[in-house]
């Protein structure tokens, strides 16, 4: 009898000793699966949050923005139209070379700016705003061609032609990097300080080109 109740003891132990152990091994596991769990979905809303972030900080902008790209679209536009000028008229390579180069730089900067005032909600400057004057400050429009000195440009050929591109475009960058230097100063978006920044760069070493190639370098 006695042996009987041994034996049932030391089966109801190894049962009860059994099944902690199973307990001890589901709570474990619940446990690691929690913290896994816990961490997998921490890093999963780690990632969207910060990717939610980022537009939101690179399209901070101002007004003096909006002012940079509204008013360098209508001044990149006339440059263009200036630069469109030289194939057939100019008579140095250089000039013409020149030309080429700068419709190269601004056509792609155009569109950049009209992308950026299109997300901003912003309207973009009509094809024709780079001949109006009207309505815009200044300083926002500084070396702009008159109506009278395109023409003057239009009609002109062979050395004529090459003094004034020169002297104007010169008149121009001049006007560009001004606008360049208050975007700097005053702009949010870090994107178009970055354009601000290269247009200064580029178009001041254009100025010391076109003087060179006027004699006066």
């Amino acid at each position: 009898m006695k042996h009987k109740r041994s034996l049932v003891r030391r089966t109801a132990a190894m049962v009860a000793a059994g099944a902690a152990a199973l307990a001890l091994a589901a709570c474990g596991g619940a446990g690691d699966g929690d913290t896994g769990g816990s961490a997998g979905h921490g890093g999963h809303n780690a990632t969207p949050s910060a990717s939610a972030t980022a537009p939101s900080s690179q399209g901070k902008h101002s007004a003096a923005d909006v002012a940079f790209a509204k008013g360098m679209i209508p001044h990149h536009r006339q440059a263009v139209e200036m630069a469109d000028l030289a194939p057939g008229r100019a008579a140095s390579p250089e000039v013409e070379k020149l030309a080429t180069e700068i419709k190269k730089a601004q056509d792609p900067e155009i569109k950049t700016l009209s992308g950026w005032l299109t997300a901003w909600g912003e309207e973009v400057p009509a094809e024709d705003a780079a001949m109006d004057h009207s309505g815009h400050g200044t300083g926002g429009m500084d070396g702009m061609m008159t109506d009278q000195e395109m023409s003057g440009l239009e009609d002109a050929s062979g050395e004529a032609f090459d003094t004034a591109f020169l002297e104007l475009m010169i008149k121009h960058h001049e006007g560009a990097v001004a606008m360049a230097r208050t975007e700097q100063a005053d702009g949010a978006f870090a994107p178009a300080k970055k354009m601000a920044d290269e247009i200064i760069t580029s178009q001041s070493a254009e100025i010391e080109r076109m003087n060179q190639l006027l004699g006066k370098g």
